[in-house]
């Protein structure tokens, strides 16, 4: 995973709330074994209509936030069942940054676990950046080390953050990169055990 320090991007606004893990990647899709190749599947049922073609209803579909990095959502994103696919999905298709009132607590750790911010953020801070997202070219700056994000014309929030998944966040770690920090220990215990 890269490391996310300091990230900058295009804001695309999702106005809705309690978006479940089926919206977000659709069951059919979840026969991949891999965690690459599912961004194209993101939001499928809203993405695209029943012949396949694009929804030009649905938002990310909006030519203005092609390329967005920085996902803003309603409250309770994430919920419905715990797949791990769901987070694939939204970091496969170039989210590296989600933004909403509240998550369900197994979406927000599977996002730190595969190298997505999830900033939880007041109603009113959310639907004043849902605003802002509706001019084009809108984009904000994350600074995950101190802690806020930002725009150029001075909007300024601060968010809260666990020190374990900011850590894992700031150095790119996934679980096992965690582990690997204590390599020499490991070996050191295993040469002792020998």
């Amino acid at each position: 995973m890269e490391p996310l320090r300091i990230h900058q991007g295009l804001v695309c606004p999702l106005d809705r709330t309690n978006v479940d893990t089926d919206q977000i990647i659709p069951k059919q899709f979840l026969k991949r074994i891999e965690r690459s190749g599912f961004g194209q599947f993101l939001f499928y049922n809203w993405r695209f209509d029943d012949n396949g073609n694009p929804n030009p209803d649905f938002v990310i579909n909006a030519p203005q936030y092609k390329g967005a990095s920085i996902l803003v959502a309603g409250e309770n994103f994430g919920c419905g069942s715990s797949r791990e696919h769901a987070p694939w999905a939204v970091q496969d298709f170039g989210f590296k940054v989600i933004i909403a009132p509240s998550y369900a607590d197994i979406f927000k750790n599977n996002c730190v676990k595969n190298g997505i911010l999830a900033i939880q953020a007041s109603e009113e801070q959310v639907q004043a950046i849902m605003e802002k997202a509706q001019s084009e070219g809108y984009s904000l700056t994350v600074n995950l080390e101190d802690q806020v994000v930002s725009d150029k014309d001075g909007f300024e929030i601060r968010f809260d953050i666990a020190p374990y998944p900011k850590e894992m966040l700031l150095n790119g770690w996934d679980e096992i990169g965690v582990t690997l920090t204590y390599e020499d220990k490991i070996k050191e215990y295993e040469l002792a055990r020998a």
